[in-house]
């Protein structure tokens, strides 16, 4: 039976990347189902995805065999079965993208697999449990940041994470931290940042009669809420939104782009570029 992989890569613009790289799979016995590229004039650089089939090797073999193509192009590459990436699903008290995850991953359109859910509160045991997910709490206090660090770095390495999600999780990740799972945590926020920092961002925004609500997934760094940007969702308001309405139109926000992002991980179709990103949907 024929097994599925993809293919991502970024490297110097030139001729013969795309030449080379069907080249490679059509040698291999390879059969393309999906390809997209992006040519980056601005940066001179050269993006692609492609999803193929292959029935008579496995992913070391072709890794090892593509890295002399890869050399001759200065291509940094990656290149991936058709196994699901685990995902660790962090909260604090709010639920609504944590079960928007779970229902998504339950019909099979998540892209990944949750592997558990973390929190610092106790709030949303019953939510996790009852999708029957092991929930573990981590209390997250100034005194006990490091430590509560470690047993996350440690739950990664337990429960084979692939990605970490942080789902309305209300806590800083350190610096040290995002160094050590740079491009595998994905954050959440409300996009009036940083106009509307603090408690009540939704009150602030009433009081100043916005007129579009959204929201902002984006790979976490050292840099609050600054990270490359994977995906965002606007929904227009008006003046007959009060602050609860807002506030609701906000959660639905967040839950659509933190989907998609996470998604669009699993599915390996976000590449890095700089300090933003190139998505292939």
């Amino acid at each position: 039976m024929a097994r599925h992989f993809t293919l991502t890569l970024n490297c110097p613009e030139r001729t013969g990347i795309v030449h080379a790289v069907t080249s490679f799979l059509v040698d291999h016995g390879c059969d393309i189902v999906e390809h997209q590229q992006f040519d980056d004039d601005v940066r001179s650089r050269l993006f692609l995805r492609t999803a193929f089939t292959c029935a008579s090797a496995d992913v070391d073999d072709l890794t090892r065999e593509f890295a002399a193509v890869a050399s001759e192009f200065e291509m940094d590459f990656d290149l991936w079965d058709e196994r699901r990436p685990r995902v660790l699903v962090m909260v604090s008290k709010a639920g609504h993208c944590l079960n928007d995850l779970l229902f998504r991953w339950r019909e099979g359109s998540l892209g990944g697999e949750i592997a558990a859910v973390v929190s610092n509160h106790e709030d949303l045991r019953p939510m996790a449990e009852a999708a029957g997910l092991d929930f573990v709490h981590v209390p997250n206090t100034a005194d006990t940041k490091h430590i509560a660090e470690q047993r996350l770095l440690e739950l990664v390495e337990e429960y084979q994470a692939d990605l970490v999600v942080l789902a309305r999780y209300m806590q800083v990740l350190s610096n040290d931290l995002c160094a050590k799972l740079a491009g595998r945590v994905i954050n959440i926020h409300h996009s009036f940042l940083p106009g509307f920092k603090g408690a009540k961002p939704y009150h602030q925004a009433y009081d100043r009669g916005v007129k579009y609500v959204g929201a902002t997934a984006h790979y976490v760094t050292p840099d609050l809420d600054e990270g490359p940007i994977i995906e965002q969702e606007v929904l227009r308001v008006d003046h007959t939104f009060d602050p609860r309405a807002l506030t609701a139109a906000g959660r639905d926000a967040e839950a659509l782009a933190l989907s998609r992002a996470v998604r669009w991980h699993c599915e390996h179709r976000v590449l890095l570029n700089g300090n933003g990103t190139v998505v292939f949907r």
